[in-house]
C-alpha cells in the first residue's frame, strides 16, 4: 500500500524523470505525461530515458500517459517539468483540466521572453488555478537518480501546498524546505543561469580561479538587485535557490549552461553548439528575457548585457571580460 495516491509528471525531461524516481523510491505511484507518444512508449518497453537519463533504470512504478487530461486526473499532487519556452506551447488547451483542489508544482527555470512572465505565472494563465508551487535549488538530474544528498526549496503563497510538496516529495536523502518568495526562488533559477554561461565562458578562455570566484560574486549581485525591484526578498538569494544553486550550476561537470558557455569561451558558435544538444540550455533564452527585464526596471546588468552580446551579437568574449574589469571603480 503506497503512502500517496499518484502523483503526476508533466514533462518527460531529465528533471522531471529524477522527480518520479524520488517519489518512487517512497512507494509513489507516478503518472509521467510527454508530448510525443511514441518516446513515452519506448520509455515504457525499455524503462529508460535514453535521451535525458541514459543508463539509468526507470522504477516499475511509473506509468506512461500520452493523454495529458487523463494523465492529470491520477494525482493529488501535479508537477510540471517542460523548459519554459515549451510550456505555453505544450498547456494549451489545458485550462480546466486540474482537478479541483489539486496543486501544482513547477520545476521549470526560465523567463519566457515575449511575455517575460515566470513559469509560475505562464501555468496560472494556461491552467486556470492559483494552487501553485515551485521548486528549485542545487539539484543535478544526475546526482539525483543516484540517491546523492540534495536539498532544495519549495516555495508558495498557498503554505499548504508548499508543506504538501515537502511531505510528499522529502526522502532521508532528498530535502525540502518551505518559503513563501515565489518571486525570489523563480528569479533564483532562472537568472543563475545566465550568470553560469558566463562561468563556462570564463572556464572556457582559462582565465583562472580569481576570475571565477569574482564571477560568481558579482553575478550573484546581479540577480539579487533584479530580483529585488521586481518584489523577491533579498535574502532569498543567499539560499538554496540563489547561491546554492548559482555554486553547483556555474561549477558542476552536468551543468548544461555552464558546458554552453566553456564551448563558446573555446571559440564555438552559439548555434553549432546548439545543433548537438538534445536537452535545453535555459540561459541561452533566459538571457534576452533578463536583460529585457533589466532595462525595464533600469536595473544595471553588466554580466547579463556581456553575456548577451556574446550569444546575440557575435562579440568576442574576451574583449567582453575587458569591459567588466574597466568599468567604473565604485563601491562594493
Amino acid at each position: 500500500m503506497s503512502e500517496h495516491r499518484a502523483v503526476t509528471i508533466v514533462g518527460d525531461g531529465g528533471w522531471g524523470t529524477a522527480i518520479a524516481m524520488v517519489l518512487c523510491s517512497k512507494g509513489t505511484p507516478v503518472t509521467m505525461w510527454g508530448h510525443d507518444p511514441t518516446y513515452l512508449d519506448e520509455m515504457r518497453e525499455t524503462r529508460e530515458n535514453r535521451l535525458f537519463l541514459p543508463g539509468t533504470r526507470l522504477p516499475e512504478g511509473i506509468r506512461f500517459e500520452a493523454d495529458l487530461g487523463a494523465a492529470m486526473q491520477h494525482g493529488e499532487l501535479i508537477i510540471t517539468a517542460i523548459p519554459t519556452k515549451f510550456l505555453r506551447l505544450s498547456l494549451a488547451g489545458a485550462r480546466g483540466l486540474v482537478p479541483k483542489g489539486v496543486g501544482v508544482v513547477s520545476l521549470t527555470k526560465g523567463v519566457e521572453q515575449n511575455t517575460l512572465q515566470r513559469p509560475s505565472q505562464i501555468l496560472e494563465e494556461c491552467l486556470g488555478t492559483r494552487r501553485i508551487a515551485v521548486l528549485s535549488g542545487p539539484s543535478h538530474a544526475e546526482e539525483v537518480v543516484k540517491n546523492e544528498p540534495t536539498t532544495v526549496v519549495v516555495s508558495s503563497q498557498d503554505e499548504p501546498l508548499a508543506r504538501q510538496a515537502q511531505q510528499i516529495l522529502c526522502t532521508p536523502r532528498f530535502r525540502l524546505y518551505t518559503s513563501n518568495d515565489v518571486v525570489g526562488v523563480e528569479l533564483g533559477g532562472a537568472l543563475k543561469n545566465v550568470i553560469a554561461l558566463a562561468a563556462g565562458i570564463c572556464t572556457g578562455l582559462e582565465l583562472g580561479d580569481n576570475a571565477l570566484a569574482a564571477l560568481l560574486t558579482r553575478g550573484l549581485a546581479e540577480m539579487t538587485r533584479l530580483g529585488v525591484a521586481l518584489g523577491a526578498r533579498e535574502r532569498t538569494f543567499s539560499g538554496l535557490s540563489g547561491m546554492g544553486d548559482l555554486v553547483t550550476t556555474c561549477t558542476s561537470p552536468h551543468g548544461r549552461n555552464r558546458a554552453v558557455g566553456l564551448q563558446i569561451g573555446q571559440g564555438k558558435r552559439l548555434q553549432e553548439i546548439l545543433d548537438t544538444m538534445d536537452q535545453v540550455a535555459e540561459g541561452v533564452t533566459t538571457t534576452v528575457s533578463a536583460r529585457a527585464l533589466g532595462r525595464e526596471t533600469s536595473i544595471e546588468l553588466p554580466i547579463v548585457e556581456q553575456v548577451y552580446e556574446v550569444l546575440y551579437e557575435d562579440k568576442d568574449p574576451l574583449p567582453g571580460v575587458g569591459s567588466l574589469m574597466t568599468r567604473d571603480p565604485k563601491p562594493e
